[in-house]
């Protein structure tokens, strides 16, 4: 909690970390409305996927780009831009008057907000190493707590009943807060690598993380998607019960990235890294107990594991020796997302073909190759 109360009472810290909260507010009121878009544009679930494809693709395709725009503005108005530019593609998808307009839209915001995703952890790494101060799970921590406003926002729905003037009253609200506390960050710049050629054993740990953010990511995605049908058909849960596997996910998820960082703080990131994967481990398999309240627990265990991995590899891809801090985030973003939209797709294939149960049980052994990464990865800084 002590990141947490950092964050609070320093406005250097708080503005990074409400550009997190930022994100989440953006995306999230998004998502509320896709319903309201469908039928508006009376296009049908095929259509619509393909729509929500193209703001992925928006995201994958700045991400190749995203760290020579960090290096050539600086990681302090890089996200700033992002910041205007997020906040104005918000609005595009839930104005638009046709199918095409919304994917065009779509993609626009995809890419604001992957150019805003590496540019706040970059700009974090950068503080952290300043600083010597550990905020980066907390960071983290307030793009859940984004998700939990989007949640008590979604009350206005019936007092608005208009998409486009609820979305530009979040815009408007977030973009003055960060109005407020912009200045804060705007100067910084990456501190200067001495950069090494290419070569496997720089590339090795980066590959490593990257394997890791692709499971974290992939299970959370996972998680987000099927666990619902999980407690219904498989622990065969009562309907008041359905949801609570994502609620316990998402609330221990949330309280685990605001400790993460006193706890990072004494062990390290790599054995923070390994005790989360055997949190999740515990997790899953209580999950694969086949019990309605074991595996809500199980869930609840799984958002603490992953909670505290993605800020951790974020840090740890910042500081590869020999790679801008920039690039280092830029390779765990993309890993980590690929994750998050392909493996909930693979587990659908996973589920359609043999079962449910089966599919959890590969995420669970997804979690014992992690732990054995962290190993690896222990001896390297060794």
């Amino acid at each position: 909690m002590r990141s947490l109360l950092l964050i609070f009472s320093n406005p250097r810290y708080f503005a990074p970390a409400w550009v997190f909260a930022s994100l989440n507010l953006w995306f999230g009121t998004w998502a509320v409305y896709i319903p309201t878009v469908k039928e508006k544009l009376h296009i049908d679930k095929a259509d619509l996927g393909i729509a929500i494809f193209c703001l992925s693709l928006g995201v994958f395709t700045i991400f190749p780009v995203a760290s020579k725009i960090i290096n050539k503005l600086g990681v302090g108005k890089a996200t700033w831009v992002g910041v205007l530019l997020s906040s104005l593609t918000a609005l595009f998808p839930l104005l638009a008057p046709n199918y095409y307009l919304l994917m065009g839209s779509l993609f626009l915001f995809g890419a604001s907000n992957g150019l805003t995703d590496i540019a706040m952890n970059t700009l974090v790494t950068e503080i952290e190493k300043e600083d010597k101060q550990n905020f980066m799970s907390a960071a983290h921590g307030f793009f859940s707590l984004g998700g939990v406003l989007v949640g008590l926002g979604s009350f206005l729905i019936p007092i608005l009943d208009n998409p486009v003037l609820h979305m530009g009253i979040t815009v408007a609200i977030v973009l003055i807060i960060n109005l407020i506390f912009y200045k804060n960050y705007l100067h910084i710049v990456a501190a200067p690598v001495e950069k090494e050629p290419f070569s496997i054993k720089l590339f090795k740990p980066l590959l490593l993380l990257g394997i890791i953010g692709f499971v974290a990511m992939g299970s959370e995605g996972a998680i987000i998607d099927w666990s619902g049908l999980y407690l219904k058909e498989v622990t065969l849960a009562p309907e008041i019960l359905i949801g609570s596997g994502f609620l316990a996910f998402s609330v221990t998820m949330t309280l685990g990235r605001f400790l993460g960082d006193g706890i990072s703080a004494r062990i390290g990131s790599v054995n923070i890294v390994a005790l989360g994967a055997i949190v999740s481990l515990l997790g899953y398999m209580l999950v694969l107990s086949g019990h309605t309240y074991l595996a809500i627990l199980g869930f609840a265990l799984n958002g603490l594991g992953f909670s505290v991995m993605v800020p951790e590899l974020f840090r740890i891809g910042g500081n590869v020796k020999g790679v801008d801090s920039s690039q280092g985030v830029a390779f765990i973003a993309g890993t980590g997302y690929s994750g998050f939209l392909v493996g909930p797709v693979i587990l659908g294939f996973i589920a359609e073909s043999a079962s449910l149960t089966y599919s959890f049980s590969v995420l669970l052994g997804c979690v014992v190759v992690v732990l054995g990464i962290t190993f690896f990865l222990r001896k390297n800084r060794k």
